[in-house]
């Protein structure tokens, strides 16, 4: 039995029981409380019980509990006065205007100084049933948060493995989404640098003096505002491995100092006067050709240097058997961690999510799941669960056939059956007039 002090009830009083009670409900994640009196009447609701049943308080205070919650297992409130007490019972709740939950029950009646039935204090959990798709199957890889099934992306993860054991610059290709940044430090993690930092920039984000700045460091009085030292991130990453995401942005002006780093492993600071020397491992990303880039953009000398190994990225719609493995993995990340169990997919929105593009890749995905948690209740994601765009998509009609048989702009037909097919290749290749094999050595040729 709990202990309280003698004086706990008048620190009730003087904080009130009502406030004490929902502070408490606070406590308690990924929870449902509520309270009701001896009619089965709603007299609290928590704001666990808002999230996990999708009812707002002011709509179920005052009802009674059936007329809010339904139960397949015969859930009455009311019942409590037989038992007095119930801890993990499984009962399936269905909200009113929800769908079923599946939760976990504990209950704990409440009775007067005449024995009578006085209401009853009940907590919800909702839970995760088992499911028929396990989220890894046989022929699933998994590798530093990299989940694929994908014998591209598996091919990739085995160069990932054997050029981590050597120093080789690495240079990794993909679209914005496929996980260039995940790779890069997967790159580090198989290393002998391990121990050492992994620090990551965006070269896009930042202007050439500040990154310049961020990247090699800059001494007091450099320029204007320059009020001590900073330490570049070449100089914190000393001993370790430096990313550098979308590196066909860096500007020209720093590209020969890149160059002079890994070819002389030193740098000068911005306003400095002596080199520094470090031994820092360069992994460079970027959803760009730089072979393509080097025409004025970008110098051919630094291409060659930083692209010793090459490492390409599938784009999310190539790798259709990982769509539900990822589905999967986000949801029972979400599942673990959320108020909301997701148990099964609506067939037809599988079906959507199988058939989608994906322009955003890997990360869109992700985003996806999220909306889905945020927006839909229940144990099933159905179609109201996924983003507008997805029922947009679901309603168009099929595109037609490009009929340009004679047509001599070779590269601009693989662009429109890319667009026309939302990049499928199979589709994409059907609509150029071309097989599958020939489609693909061409959009490769125009780097597509």
């Amino acid at each position: 039995m709990s202990q309280s002090s003698p004086f706990f009830n008048r620190w009730l009083s003087r904080v009130g029981p009502d406030m004490a009670m929902e502070v408490l409900t606070e406590l308690i994640d990924a929870g449902a409380v509520f309270v009701v009196d001896a009619a089965g009447k709603i007299l609290f609701w928590s704001r666990g019980a808002e999230a996990l049943f999708g009812l707002p308080g002011e709509r179920v205070i005052g009802l009674p509990c059936t007329a809010a919650l339904t139960c397949e297992d015969g859930y009455d409130p009311c019942g409590l006065a037989a038992h007095g007490l119930i801890k993990a019972q499984s009962v399936h709740i269905k909200p009113l205007g929800g769908t079923a939950i599946a939760c976990r029950r504990a209950a704990r009646a409440f009775f007067d100084a005449d024995g009578q039935f006085a209401g009853a204090v009940e907590f919800f959990q909702a839970e995760a049933p088992a499911r028929s798709i396990p989220p890894m199957q046989d022929n699933a890889e998994r590798f530093h948060g990299i989940f694929t099934r994908d014998p591209a992306m598996q091919a990739a993860i085995r160069i990932i493995r054997n050029v981590a054991e050597t120093e080789a610059t690495v240079l990794i290709r993909g679209e914005s989404g496929t996980g260039k940044e995940l790779v890069a430090h997967a790159l580090h993690l198989e290393s002998y640098r391990r121990d050492r930092p992994f620090l990551a920039i965006n070269c896009a984000t930042l202007s050439p003096n500040l990154l310049e700045s961020e990247l090699f460091g800059h001494v007091k009085g450099a320029f204007t505002g320059a009020f001590r030292d900073h330490t570049g991130l070449f100089q914190q990453a000393d001993g370790g491995t430096l990313f550098l995401d979308e590196v066909a942005e860096l500007p020209l002006e720093l590209q020969a100092k890149l160059l002079r780093v890994l070819q002389e492993r030193s740098f000068m600071p911005v306003g400095g006067d002596h080199d520094v020397t470090v031994d820092v491992r360069i992994i460079a990303a970027t959803h760009k050709s730089l072979r393509e880039e080097k025409a004025g953009r970008f110098r051919e000398d630094l291409m060659y240097r930083l692209r010793v190994v090459p490492i390409f990225l599938p784009a999310l719609r190539e790798r259709r058997q990982d769509i539900s493995l990822l589905l999967w993995h986000f949801i029972d990340r979400h599942n673990i961690h959320g108020l909301r169990r997701i148990a099964s997919i609506a067939p037809e929105a599988m079906r959507c999510l199988l058939d989608y593009a994906w322009p955003g890749n890997v990360r869109e995905l992700q985003n996806v799941v999220e909306y889905a948690f945020a927006v839909g209740r229940g144990s099933e994601l159905t179609m109201e669960d996924l983003p507008p765009e997805f029922r947009e998509t679901a309603a168009q009609p099929e595109p037609a056939a490009l009929r340009r048989p004679n047509r001599d702009d070779e590269e601009e037909l693989i662009r429109e059956a890319l667009h026309a097919s939302g990049g499928y290749l199979g589709e994409a290749a059907h609509l150029a007039g071309m097989s599958r094999a020939t489609f693909w050595r061409k959009r490769k040729k125009y780097g597509f």
